[in-house]
């Protein structure tokens, strides 16, 4: 499953609901406070999708994650909200052929498994065959989400940024940067990702993506790299091939996200940086990563 990229699927949805049992109480989430010397960065593990009680009004989050971002300068996410809207155009570029190229491009076999499981969806199967398979497999997850009751317009970084007033907010990786880890991919690894999209019924997929949910709302960082470990060793179809699609998707943006940290990071001016939540934790994750660099971190 590739729920590492903000990126905005192709097609949309209408909202969610908002349950009346919805929580009055801010879900914990995954969030840390590293510290080294006079410089202080808070690291929150976000999700790309989510629902209404994951931020409960008025608040949203719980005290100390308001209280960090009131007390930083500028806030960080994967990409600049400015860049977030731009990129829609990069991801059609590199993501969309003119024509339906999918079926071209995947084997028989893949093809004919996406269409059996799209065969209720034919206006998301009308889009999907324009896709190269990177996407394509962004999309089934997005489904997926969808089918696990969750949102895109729930994200984390949208709640952030709806209250966010201190100061500035940055981008810790460029469009090109972002979109050129999935689009950049080889054919075999593209066919990966989407083979693994494919690999469970609608339902056990479903069933992941609320286990990841209910982890993330938990907010252990390790917790949340173990279930990324499980997920893909019980989904790859060529290991080989499924780990390299890791260390291109997530590990390399891991290591680009720690690098960009400690250029932005500064004495007395805390950095607020709101992150995928898969990125964070484990032996390969930023926080590791920020130890390695001398940072003390705690849970926040």
């Amino acid at each position: 499953m590739c729920l590492t990229s903000p990126l905005t699927p192709a097609f949309s949805y209408p909202s969610a609901p908002v349950p009346e049992s919805a929580e009055r109480v801010a879900p914990h989430l995954p969030f840390y406070i590293a510290r080294k010397g006079p410089m202080t960065l808070y690291l929150l593990g976000t999700l790309h999708v989510g629902n209404a009680s994951d931020y409960p009004r008025p608040e949203r989050f719980r005290p100390a994650i308001r209280a960090a971002l009131k007390a930083s300068p500028a806030l960080a996410f994967e990409l600049s909200p400015d860049d977030l809207i731009l990129s829609q155009d990069d991801v059609q570029r590199y993501g969309m052929c003119a024509y339906p190229c999918l079926r071209r491009l995947a084997p028989a076999a893949l093809w004919r498994r996406l269409a059996q499981r799209l065969r209720d969806h034919p206006a998301e199967f009308a889009e999907i065959k324009k896709a190269r398979p990177w996407l394509a497999a962004m999309l089934l997850d997005t489904l997926t989400a969808l089918a696990a009751g969750l949102q895109t317009e729930y994200g984390t970084e949208a709640q952030l940024e709806n209250i966010y007033t201190a100061g500035r907010i940055l981008g810790l990786e460029t469009v090109d940067e972002q979109i050129l880890a999935f689009a950049r991919l080889t054919s075999a690894e593209q066919l990966e990702m989407l083979r693994q999209s494919l690999m469970q019924t609608p339902e056990r997929s479903a069933a992941d993506i609320r286990e990841l949910h209910l982890l993330w709302r938990a907010g252990d960082a390790d917790a949340l790299a173990m279930w990324q470990t499980r997920t893909t060793e019980k989904l790859a179809h060529a290991r080989r091939i499924a780990e390299a699609v890791d260390e291109k998707t997530l590990f390399q943006r891991n290591r680009r996200f720690a690098a960009r940290l400690l250029l932005m990071a500064e004495p007395e001016a805390p950095l607020f940086a709101a992150i995928g939540a898969l990125h964070l934790g484990g032996s390969r994750g930023v926080l590791a990563l920020l130890r390695q660099h001398g940072f003390d971190i705690q849970p926040g």
